[in-house]
């Protein structure tokens, strides 16, 4: 699939070459390989890479980021794409996920990338904000994502449209995992709606 410039949100992009040859890895070896759903060709822009993008202007310039089973790269290599200011560490456990986060990351000869094989739990590193996309319910998601954020950092949970639902039945166990601030929040409202719990810490 290519993206022509009268695509809705491809001004979030620094790179279209490489956004273009990252639909298209995700619609071939994505697919074959059992990453994503074999129906899911016809939608990968919208309902994935332009719904990962949209949340970007949440993100702070020079941030340093962190995707937590970040699978076939869905927020973190869109975020890494549009936004070379920021420095990406992918965090999958799965080995054939990794390798095929690393085959793209060389590929695309994306230098702000870093694909870690660990699970979230087991990273030894703090980040200014970290993400997460279709990975756990929210307060499974807190336990593992927020030892990851740095004092005054965030966490932000890509969910559904039960997000609200979501927080009210979890708010104590984000409180209990450090939670300071919780705030649902709604991006591409225009484009691709995207909502993101964002979980202050």
């Amino acid at each position: 699939m290519s993206v022509s410039r009268e695509t809705p949100g491809h001004e979030l992009f620094a790179s279209l070459p490489a956004i273009n040859r990252f639909i298209d890895i995700l619609a071939t070896r994505g697919i074959e390989r059992g990453l994503l759903g074999p129906r899911e060709g016809p939608r990968l822009w919208d309902r994935h890479v332009l719904n990962s993008a949209v949340v970007l202007p949440r993100v702070p310039q020079e941030a340093t980021v962190a995707d937590v089973g970040s699978g076939a790269g869905l927020p973190g290599l869109v975020w890494a794409i549009a936004r070379p200011d920021l420095t990406v560490t992918l965090i999958e456990p799965l080995l054939r996920r990794s390798v095929f986060l690393e085959e793209v990351v060389e590929e695309l000869g994306l230098q702000n990338v870093t694909v870690t094989r660990a699970r979230a739990e087991d990273v030894d590193r703090r980040f200014d904000v970290v993400t997460a996309r279709a990975v756990a319910r929210l307060d499974r998601l807190a336990e593992l994502c927020l030892p990851l954020v740095k004092p005054g950092g965030v966490l932000l949970a890509m969910k559904g449209r039960s997000a609200v639902q979501e927080v009210a039945m979890w708010t104590e166990a984000l409180r209990r995992a450090g939670a300071t601030d919780i705030v649902v929040s709604a991006y591409g409202e225009d484009a691709s709606p995207t909502t993101v719990v964002e979980v202050h810490r």
